[in-house]
Formats: C-alpha cells, structure tokens, sequence
C-alpha cells in the first residue's frame, strides 16, 4: 500500500503548513497552518483545500504558532470533526492563540469596516472567535516519547524539538513506512528552551529550512539588547518592540530584567508588555516547568519584568505617555494587533526606536519597515518611518543551518528521501544542497500543491 504526501503549505514559504498524509484510505493532516505575508500567500487561507475537511480523520500538531495552527478553527467550522493531537503544552496555547486569532480578525474586520478602507463591503473575518473556541473541544493531549494511534493502523510519536512550549518533531508509521516531520526545531544554545531531541530512524523526513541558509551571530541576545535599550534610554524615546506572543515575548522580559540586575540598562526603565496573549502565555511556564531552562524564580521574575497590560483601555492610555520606555506588542512581524497602533503613535519620531525581534516573512510590515522603506500602510494610512530601526539578530527560536545540519547527522541511518519545507525558496534550496552534498541523501524541494511518494 503505497503512502502519499500533498503539500499544502509550508512548501516554498515559512507560512501555511499543511502536509496531508494518506494511505490506506486515511487521510492524516499534519500542522494545519494560515498563510501569512505576501497577499498572494494570504489569498490562500480564503481558498477551499483540495480535500473535503470532513474526509480528514485526524490532524497532528507540531507546535502552536499560528503559521502551524491558525487554519484549524476554518478547518473545523467547514466540517472537520476528528481529533486533534498535540503535546499538552501546545494544547494549552492553543487554547491562547487561537481565539486570538479569531478575536484580532474580528477587530480588523470591524476596524476596516467604520474607516471604509477595505475592497471589500462587508470586510469579513476568515474566522470568529466562537469558531476558534469551537475547534479546541477537539483536542487530544499526548506526552512526549509515548506513541499512539491518530487511526486505525497508524502509529504517532511527539519527539520534543524546543523553539517553543510543548514543540514537537513528529514521527508518524503506517503502511510499513516512517515519516519524520521535524517541526520547527530550536537550538541547542537557547537562553528559554530545552535543546531538541535527537531525531528517530525514518524512511522519509521533511526538514524545516527557516534559516536554512544562515548562520545565527556568536554573541548573545544581551549584548545585543543591552546598547539598543541604552540609545533610546538615553535620548528620553520609545521603543515600540513587535514580539511573539509565545516564546519570543518572554525571551525580551527575561533579557530585560537580566540587563536591568546588571546594571546595563537603567532599572528604573519603564517596560510594558501589551498583549493579553502574550500575558497568559507566560503564565503557560509555570505549568510546564520541565520544558524550559528557565527556574521557578525565572518564570515569576518574568511577570515582573513589565507592567502588563490587557485591557484596550490600558494599551491606549500608553499613548499618552512620554519617554524614555519600552513597548513589547504583539504580532511579532507587525501583521496585526496591538503594536500597529503603537507604530502609528511613535514611529515617524527620530527619537523612538522600532526594535524587530526575529525573523520578518517576506510580504510581512515587519519586513518592509525591516528592508528600510520610507513608510508602511498602517490602518489605511500611510505611516512614515523617522525612527530608529534595529533588527535583533541573536534572538530567533529557530535552529540555524549549521545545527539543522547537526540535528540530521544524528538520525541513526539515512533516510529513502527527505523533503526540504517551511523555508523561503533560497534557505530551502541552500539547505537541500548541503544535504546532497555534504550527507549524500536524496533531497528535494517540494512545490505547492504537489504530492509525493512517502
């Protein structure tokens, strides 16, 4: 019985991953992600999949992140009723990030709709709030290590991967043939997490490739940080700092306070953390202390790093603030949320600071404002850059190309194929060359929509 692979997403981009598995009259949807970018990507979450949902039998999560996640509330609300695997940690920011997702979505399409700068009348959420909260009654929690059956005949293994809360490289049997879905793995140099585990024996892998084709800095996210926060501290401005909710919120409040103890950045630095997600995210370590490095004492300094704001009322009267003061908001590629307000409030001033925290997707504002143009379009307005930016280069929870390269040497043989996904067309296409070249394993870079024997 032959098993087949369609690629759906994460295929020629970092967005949108969605591999769908079938054999033996199953189909298995493994990561179940919203494209993001590039309109033309984003175009995509608003296109039907070529399978009826309701013919899916099961869907498997590597990780929580939206561009793994965020299509599964549409998922659900067109007809998909199986199970959804995930390691307990991703189940419990799922149920954070998903609703809002739908929540955000709302707000932008109710937003678009009073100013009248949407093409589209009504402008209309992909999703609602109540269809995220719908899709998490869904959910089964698996322990790492510990393998079970997603279907009839086939058996699934959670490896943890690190990059974030209750990440996981996938292992997946059936019909006589191993997959190998590696997730987004981290690095085993991560200030929050444990280092990825080592991979299984597998006949077929698909390897992420987000850095595929790079290198990360050999300095530390202090030392980066610390004159940064020192230059806008110093000229009395605003850093508006678009972060993940997940993972990346919590790497800055720990580097915040570890810089301020030192004595690198003056203690008395007002920092505030503006986004209810990214609040009951760090709230998420305490209950899954096994899974970082951080030390109970760590993960309570974490909630005193910043005041935290949630409310809308809050995060307005941010504005009527002055320098000097650090703004952490999400989204992390200023995609959406509350930090699109906070750029249109600080950004056209020299004296303030954009500081980008990781990798920006091509398409993304974060991207654009990244790459040095003069202005972005925030809300229908054009919002001229003035201030300061700067792009962290140390802070990413993504495994660079040299440990994407050691985390495959450790697989115990060589697999049939590997499949090289979740990656810009140039890091894919570096990474499967090292592979070919340096492991001598066949690789390929799969294109969108495709399907390939497992």
């Amino acid at each position: 019985m032959s098993v087949n692979i369609t690629f759906l997403g994460g295929a020629g981009t970092v967005t949108g991953s969605k591999y769908l598995v079938e054999a033996e009259g199953t189909r298995v949807l493994v990561d179940c992600g919203l494209f993001q970018g590039y309109k033309p990507l984003r175009l995509r979450n608003w296109s039907p999949l070529p399978v009826v949902p309701g013919q899916i039998h099961a869907v498997l999560l590597t990780h929580a992140h939206l561009d793994h996640s965020g299509y599964l509330p549409l998922l659900a609300r067109e007809g998909f009723r199986g199970p959804v695997y995930a390691t307990a940690g991703t189940r419990d920011l799922a149920a954070v990030l998903l609703p809002d997702s739908g929540h955000l979505q709302e707000e932008d399409a109710a937003y678009a709709n009073r100013h009248g700068f949407s093409k589209h009348q009504p402008a209309l959420p992909l999703y609602t709030r109540k269809d995220a909260l719908d899709c998490l009654r869904l959910f089964r929690a698996q322990p790492m290590r510990r393998a079970f059956s997603p279907a009839r005949g086939w058996k699934a293994t959670f490896f943890g991967a690190g990059h974030i809360l209750g990440a996981a490289s996938l292992l997946l049997e059936v019909a006589g043939r191993r997959l190998l879905f590696s997730g987004d793995l981290g690095r085993k140099d991560d200030v929050l997490m444990n280092p990825p585990e080592d991979p299984p024996a597998a006949d077929t892998l698909l390897i992420e490739s987000t850095y595929g084709n790079r290198e990360h800095p050999a300095e530390s996210v202090l030392d980066e940080l610390a004159p940064a926060l020192q230059r806008v501290a110093a000229r009395g401005g605003v850093a508006v700092v678009p972060v993940f909710a997940v993972g990346r919120a919590q790497l800055l409040l720990h580097a915040i306070a570890t810089l301020k103890a030192q004595g690198r950045v003056p203690h008395g630095l007002p920092v505030f953390l503006d986004s209810p997600m990214a609040v009951a995210s760090t709230g998420i370590f305490t209950q899954h202390p096994g899974e970082h490095r951080l030390s109970a004492h760590e993960v309570q300094a974490l909630a005193r790093a910043a005041t935290m704001v949630e409310t809308t009322e809050q995060s307005k009267a941010l504005a009527n603030r002055h320098g000097p003061m650090v703004i952490l908001a999400a989204s992390g590629m200023a995609t959406g949320g509350r930090v699109l307000h906070h750029l249109a409030r600080y950004a056209g001033d020299h004296r303030n600071m954009i500081l980008l925290t990781g990798f920006q997707t091509p398409g993304t504002r974060g991207a654009r404002i990244a790459a040095g143009e003069p202005s972005v379009r925030i809300h229908g307005q054009d919002v001229a850059i003035g201030a300061e930016v700067a792009q962290l280069r140390t802070a990413s929870a993504h495994a660079d190309a040299p440990q994407l390269m050691d985390w495959l040497r450790k697989l115990p043989q060589a697999p049939d194929q590997v499949y090289v996904v979740h990656g810009e067309l140039g890091a894919a296409d570096a990474l499967r060359e090292r592979i070919e070249h340096e492991l001598h394993w066949r690789a390929r870079v799969p294109e969108h929509g495709s399907t390939w024997p497992a």
